[in-house]
């Protein structure tokens, strides 16, 4: 059986799911006028999702183009801090195989 895609947010690309890094709005945050977005590697958090491309080049890329706001489908001030946390202290470059 195949492995889902999952388009990222970032690049536009469809790529196998493992390769990918799943993100939700931080549901602690009740804070309308901002997107506080965290890693969910293992994919087991509630929400709504997006994925990107684990490296620091496509989460600066997603935010300049506005593309967590189209994803989460919300208004307010990015902070990807903790993805771009994660993603940099990943020895293989991010990878979530």
């Amino acid at each position: 059986m195949a492995e889902p895609l999952r388009t990222c947010v970032a690049t536009g690309k469809k790529l196998p799911q493992s390769t990918l890094l799943r993100m939700v709005c931080d549901p602690a945050v009740a804070d309308p006028h901002r997107l506080v977005v965290v890693p969910d590697p293992a994919r087991k958090l509630p929400g709504r999702g997006a994925w990107i491309t684990p490296t620091e080049a496509a989460v600066t890329q997603a935010v300049a183009r506005g593309a967590l706001h189209r994803a989460f489908r919300r208004g307010g001030v990015i902070d990807a801090t903790a993805v771009t946390a994660w993603v940099s202290r990943e020895p293989t470059g991010g990878s979530c195989t």
